[in-house]
């Protein structure tokens, strides 16, 4: 069974910051790109960021400029800083492997528990 396990969330101002870590297995790490989505009450689950094993990346309009993506492969762990956070990104937050930048459906249909990320003053 496919582990995701994500990390890092919490309650943040409005403004603030949060650095999400999500740690995966070697073999999804040497295969795959990374990616980070959000969930939130009452919507569809949505990808914010992508990083591909090469290192490009990818963003959604809504992030860009806030969000970013970045791997460490020696750690099979991918991670996502948040700046300027709004209240709008108040969201679980998952990652799961992608085979493309973001134009493909995430690799694995298991996702791990996600962790829970609140903006709000």
């Amino acid at each position: 069974q496919v582990q995701f396990v994500e990390s890092g969330g919490g309650l943040v101002q409005p403004g603030g910051s949060l650095r999400l870590s999500c740690a995966a297995s070697r073999s999804i790490f040497n295969s795959y790109g990374m990616a980070w989505y959000r969930q939130a009450p009452g919507k569809q689950r949505e990808l914010v960021a992508v990083i591909s094993i090469g290192g490009s990346k990818n963003y959604p309009d809504s992030v860009k400029g806030r969000f970013t993506i970045s791997r460490d492969n020696a750690k099979n762990t991918v991670y996502l800083q948040m700046n300027s956070l709004k209240p709008e990104d108040t969201a679980v937050y998952y990652c799961n492997a992608q085979r493309g930048l973001g134009g493909s459906p995430p690799v694995f249909a298991s996702w791990g528990q996600g962790t829970q990320v609140t903006v709000s003053s």
